[in-house]
């Protein structure tokens, strides 16, 4: 027994329990919800379908396959054929690479960019942030949708330009998080104590800052990746997107349009590649644990 420890003292020292530290450490390694289990599945399939796509897919994108155009599904088809007699399966496989692959680099540039943009407002001087402020207030004026069309039809839809368009269409609403962020952080005792210290702004930008945005800035990004995806898709749909002999989810749904009074799947099938998508990019980034949930 130890000898600052009394029988009187003893009663009073808070019992602990056996499962206490399990129980604490449990809550710190809190997995994701069954909901955010079920998006990040949807989500991961996907990004390997755009991955692996010429090696699982069982034809060319742009063979012709058969004889009958909007066919069933079948063990040969398992998602139908086009309205040229194509295989849906493979032309499905192809349009996903586009589909994720444009949206994941748009995002990717858009949020980089604006968390660039908006640390730099921050640490800056008032004119600069005055400037960049501005400019980004006047982009996000612009709805995204009608800036695209505009850009699209005035420069031609390649695919550098569609990557372009979605990052630009979407930087502004990045930009304007991370500077919210960063100016809430640049008040913060530790930002101050590193000023007194003589940091640089850089360092305190890289160092103290920026690591304490990344959690909110991630859920952005999915959100961003989420409304580029839909705004590809809505372009193709409107012939300015991905053009032919390439398509993706959003081209195939317009061009297999005429199918869908006879409930065609090379019509169907597109739109619900498109919705799981989404879906499962939204279901992952609502069960995201908040900083501070292990409190």
């Amino acid at each position: 027994m130890s000898p600052f420890v009394t029988p009187e003292t003893r009663s009073e020292i808070p019992a602990t329990k056996p499962g206490a530290a399990a129980t604490v450490t449990g809550r710190k390694r809190k997995s994701l919800p069954l909901s955010g289990r079920i998006g990040l599945v949807m989500v991961l399939f996907w990004v390997a379908v755009a991955l692996v796509g010429p090696l699982i897919a069982p034809h060319a994108p742009g063979a012709v396959v058969s004889n009958k155009v909007f066919g069933p599904m079948s063990l040969r088809f398992p998602m139908g054929t086009d309205y040229l007699g194509r295989d849906m399966l493979s032309r499905v496989i192809f349009g996903a690479q586009y589909t994720v692959g444009l949206a994941l680099a748009a995002a990717v540039m858009a949020s980089a960019s604006g968390t660039v943009l908006g640390l730099l407002a921050t640490i800056s001087g008032r004119w600069v942030e005055e400037i960049l402020s501005r400019l980004l207030d006047a982009l996000i004026c612009v709805p995204s949708t009608i800036f695209a069309l505009v850009m699209v039809a005035a420069f031609g839809s390649s695919l550098p330009f569609l990557l372009l368009t979605a990052a630009l269409s979407y930087v502004a609403g990045a930009f304007r998080i991370a500077r919210s962020l960063a100016v809430n952080l640049s008040v913060q005792e530790y930002v101050q104590a590193a000023r007194v210290r003589g940091e640089g702004r850089l360092h305190i930008a890289c160092v103290e800052m920026l690591p304490n945005m990344i959690h909110p800035m991630l859920a952005d990004f999915g959100l961003r990746f989420m409304f580029i995806v839909l705004m590809l898709s809505g372009l193709s749909f409107l012939g300015l997107g991905v053009q032919p002999p390439a398509a993706d989810l959003g081209s195939l749904i317009r061009e297999n349009l005429s199918g869908l009074d006879n409930g065609a799947p090379a019509v169907l099938l597109p739109a619900i590649a498109v919705a799981t998508l989404t879906i499962g990019v939204n279901l992952l980034i609502d069960s995201l644990p908040q900083r501070g949930d292990d409190a």
